[in-house]
């Protein structure tokens, strides 16, 4: 039987063999008559949109649509472009006049827009050519503007097609030329007016079309106000001059009806306006840079604010906004983030080694300019920076002024390098309490598995028991009220929050489980009503080691739960050091003094037998109960915070307890002659 051919014979050179044709195939071979559907659709159903017809069409694609936000960026447009003027050292003012008939006039001294023939256009000059032709200009090749906030070449063209009308003028060469456009027609050609002396640049008055946006749209001078000032701080070396009608101005909070706006100081006297009153971790850090032998610069102003409230970034490319932020800022974040974690490898800070980019940019106050050559925008609006070359340049330039700045200044680093440790910290510890939330909800209430919980459902009366180790544990346990008291036992010496990292604190099982017990949240997210005990005792030995321990949980409540101590709920027990006996009579001592003022006045002369307990678990639960927990007999310490206010407590705590033996070693000294005169009494 012969083999079928293979289709290997048609890569070989011969013909593989056709298959037969099916009648489904033949059919559809066979021609057809058209429907009517097809019929109707011809040449003629296919339009051509010409010169600035796309644009009235479709402006969404243009300016993101037809809203207030898309009104004010037409004025966007057209103070870029005299902006560019003035980047490019060829205009020093641009002034801005708002119109009481809803119009917007944008002047500049710069070159003037040319008026010559266009070569490509006949009988066109290339002004008419630049307000009616998409993707037209002079920032194409990069001659004309070394950077520019124009790249499209759509935007005046676009502000044209939707303007009810447009007039403009250009002084050039000691002569003024002018001509009028409506929704992006010319009304004529272009007119030589005449001579003119001492004036060159571009005017443009544009009236939106009430067709686009809207017979009730206008344009607000509060906003044009604001984004006109934004535009003077980011150029030190441009002066705008803001005119506005007194009529316009009703409702409109700190708005002048004219001024000029000039601020030498740029993005500094800008941040430092903005941030009047509140308080600052670190003075701000402001600089600029121009690259040597290329094209790029950056100016910037950065400030921590330390006061609880959000920051800002408030980012720009060639002076146009850019608040979905982009390449620029992501060079930033990265350089900030290096300059710090290299100072605190400098200085020996490991508890930075959790920092990220986001710990660094909260809180903090941002202003960044960047200028760069032929910047990638994302949308029309230019709202995100995509340029790869801008991330490198803003790292480049920021790192190492940083670098300088922090070297210069370590009071105000160290500060600083605090300031973001605690929002690295404060990140870390809002995951783990998610972790304990997501915990607790999927078993209902998880509860530690050393706590003993009392049987009361309800907080009011109810008291937690904080004891040192497994044995003092076991008779608290036997010692209390298991109907309002509950005891939960901790293993030894607690981690010190106050050197200790967040890492290290996220990790810890014991205050794990004592913030589990607790169920009120740490810190912002304290809440009063989740506080599962009205009182929270802290019961340790009473010798030198159960004293550290206690300062240790005194510290986490302190700079954990400062508003449970607020809230009047921690408190200190006080446990016997000594047993006195004599006959059947049986005294407890909390310490030395308490035992000889207590020897010497109730057993004077008389033969007592003096037992030391070494500790809780020593003793017996009745005897413990007596003593220390029964609400009708102990003694309890409430915890306060001291009435200089929180910053010194914290100054205190920090110097006590934090990450630098120097300070506690100063402190001794400080107080040597104190801990003597306590020796002598």
């Amino acid at each position: 039987m012969a083999e079928p051919k293979s289709d290997l014979l048609a890569d070989l050179g011969g013909e593989p063999p056709k298959p037969a044709a099916t009648p489904k195939a033949a059919a559809r071979a066979l021609p057809r008559a058209e429907t009517p559907a097809e019929a109707g659709y011809t040449a003629a159903d296919i339009e051509v949109l010409e010169g600035l017809e796309p644009v009235r069409r479709r402006p969404g694609m243009y300016i993101g649509g037809t809203d207030e936000k898309a009104l004010h960026h037409l004025f966007a447009e057209v103070i870029d472009n005299a902006m560019d003027e003035a980047v490019a050292g060829h205009a020093t003012f641009i002034a801005v006049d708002v119109g009481s008939d809803g119009s917007v006039t944008v002047t500049d001294n710069g070159r003037g827009i040319p008026v010559d023939p266009h070569p490509k256009f006949p009988g066109k000059s290339a002004l008419e050519v630049i307000m009616t032709t998409l993707h037209s200009g002079g920032k194409f090749d990069g001659k004309v503007y070394e950077t520019s906030g124009g790249l499209h070449g759509v935007g005046v063209s676009v502000v044209n097609a939707l303007s009810e009308r447009l007039d403009i003028e250009v002084a050039r060469n000691q002569k003024l030329y002018r001509q009028s456009f409506s929704r992006g027609h010319p009304q004529g050609a272009l007119e030589e007016v005449g001579p003119v002396h001492n004036r060159r640049g571009t005017k443009v008055r544009f009236l939106p079309d009430a067709m686009i946006f809207g017979a009730e749209a206008r344009l607000k001078p509060a906003r044009l106000f604001q984004m006109a000032r934004s535009k003077a701080y980011l150029f030190s070396g441009v002066e705008i001059r803001w005119t506005c009608p007194a009529e316009l101005l009703a409702g409109a909070e700190n708005v002048p009806d004219k001024t000029t706006l000039h601020f030498p100081g740029g993005l500094k006297d800008y941040l430092a306006t903005s941030l009047t009153g509140r308080e600052l971790a670190a003075e701000i850090f402001a600089g600029h840079h121009k690259r040597a032998g290329g094209h790029g610069a950056v100016e910037w102003a950065i400030a921590w604010a330390d006061d609880g409230e959000d920051g800002f970034c408030r980012s720009y490319c060639n002076t146009i906004p850019t608040p979905e932020g982009g390449t620029h800022e992501q060079g930033l974040r990265v350089a900030l983030l290096r300059a710090l974690k290299g100072y605190a490898d400098l200085t020996n800070v490991k508890r930075a080694s959790i920092l990220t980019g986001d710990d660094v940019m909260a809180g903090a106050a941002v202003m960044l300019s960047a200028f760069i050559r032929e910047p990638e925008f994302q949308g029309q609006t230019k709202e995100r920076l995509a340029t790869a070359e801008a991330a490198r340049i803003v790292e480049a330039a920021v790192k190492d002024a940083f670098d300088h700045w922090l070297a210069a200044s370590p009071q105000q680093a160290n500060r600083l390098l605090e300031f973001v440790i605690a929002r690295g910290e404060d990140r870390l510890r809002r995951r783990a309490e998610k972790d304990v939330a997501r915990k607790s909800a999927t078993r209902k209430l998880r509860l530690p598995g050393k706590l003993a919980d009392c049987s009361q459902a309800g907080s009011k009366g109810s008291e937690l028991f904080i004891v040192e180790g497994d044995s003092a544990g076991g008779s608290a346990k036997q010692a209390r009220d298991r109907a309002t008291q509950a005891v939960l036992p901790l293993r030894g010496k607690i981690l010190n929050v106050a050197s200790a990292g967040a890492d290290k604190l996220a990790q810890n099982q014991q205050l794990s489980d004592l913030l589990l017990a607790l169920g009120c949240g740490t810190r912002a997210r304290y809440a009063e009503s989740d506080l599962r005990y009205e009182r929270v005792i802290v019961m340790t030995d009473a010798d030198v080691d159960g004293a550290h321990i206690a300062s240790l949980l005194m510290t986490y409540f302190f700079r954990e739960l400062p508003e449970l101590i607020r809230h009047g709920h921690l408190f200190l027990a006080v446990p016997p050091l000594y047993r006195i006996s004599h006959g059947g009579v049986t005294v407890y001592a909390r310490d030395d003094a308490d035992k000889d003022r207590i020897v010497a006045k109730r057993f004077k002369g008389k033969k007592v037998e003096i037992g030391r307990f070494k500790g809780l678990g020593e003793m017996m639960p009745a005897q413990l109960r007596e003593t220390t927990m029964a609400p009708d007999k102990r003694t309890l310490l409430r915890v306060e915070i001291a009435e200089d206010g929180r910053e010194g407590t914290r100054d205190a705590v920090e110097r006590l307890m934090g990450s630098k033996p120097e300070a506690r070693f100063r402190f001794i000294q400080e107080n040597a002659a104190f801990a003597s005169e306590l020796v002598d009494i």
